[in-house]
């Protein structure tokens, strides 16, 4: 397997953001950590022994990037306002650094946002958010508004970040709403152990888009899967084959 690390300056964070690149040819797979976690957690996790067939047989690619969570959505100690201007930064070196190398790099433009924990609920905003920009979303335990994090406050960037609540106010002829019948959505959850907000969090981001007719395929896993690796890895096995596949993943 061809395996790479490699920097890229930001402009937005003003330092050099690290990230691994596993394989070298199929479609691009972002994947973002678990709440403060490192470009390296896809690995350390062993999260690419479950995906090496996949990129050994040249079927994806994933680039692994880094978070500044404990300066942002993890920053307890900081106001909010604070918090969401470094996510926001962090949101923009994505979306507009890592996003374009990640084309020059594969060679295509069907880019999936894949997360787990928080990871999952950046992704979800990612593709909710930019639809144009990524080829649907794999988000698994995640949190989709802001409740959990910041309690109350309520500014415009953390209305930005949440599909929750910008979803819920999407007009019908917004052409996103277009974009989003085109691309494969899956949001899984447990129902066990430490998965409490994260399943009531996802219950809402469920009820959303029910409402507002976006076809979010939504799965509940079983009272006894709780929110750690060995049931993720479980979750990946049975539902990336679909995302890689010619069939593609249906609602």
């Amino acid at each position: 397997m061809d395996i790479q690390k490699r920097s890229l300056y930001s402009t937005f964070l003003n330092r050099t953001m690290e990230f691994m690149i596993y394989g070298s040819s199929g479609k691009p797979v972002l994947f973002i950590p678990c709440q403060s976690g490192r470009f390296y957690d896809f690995e350390n996790f062993h999260m690419l022994d479950h995906w090496a067939q996949w990129i050994e047989d040249g079927k994806c690619m994933v680039f692994s990037v880094d978070t500044i969570d404990d300066e942002a959505w993890g920053a307890v100690n900081t106001d909010g306002r604070t918090r969401m201007l470094m996510h926001e930064k962090w949101y923009h070196h994505i979306v507009d650094e890592m996003v374009p190398l990640i084309q020059s790099i594969s060679g295509r433009t069907d880019i999936l946002p894949f997360g787990i924990s928080m990871g999952a609920m950046h992704a979800a905003n990612f593709y909710f958010r930019r639809p144009d920009l990524f080829d649907g979303v794999f988000a698994i335990s995640g949190l989709y508004d802001s409740v959990e994090m910041l309690g109350d406050y309520m500014d415009d960037l953390v209305y930005d970040n949440c599909p929750v609540y910008y979803l819920a106010n999407m007009p019908q002829d917004h052409p996103y709403m277009t974009a989003y019948t085109h691309h494969p959505m899956l949001i899984v959850v447990g129902q066990g152990d430490w998965e409490g907000p994260l399943l009531a969090s996802t219950r809402r981001l469920d009820r959303v888009c029910t409402e507002k007719q976006i076809p979010v395929r939504f799965e509940y896993w079983g009272l006894d899967v709780c929110h750690d690796w060995p049931w993720w890895y479980k979750m990946v096995a049975c539902y990336m084959p679909d995302f890689l596949s010619e069939r593609r993943l249906k609602n």
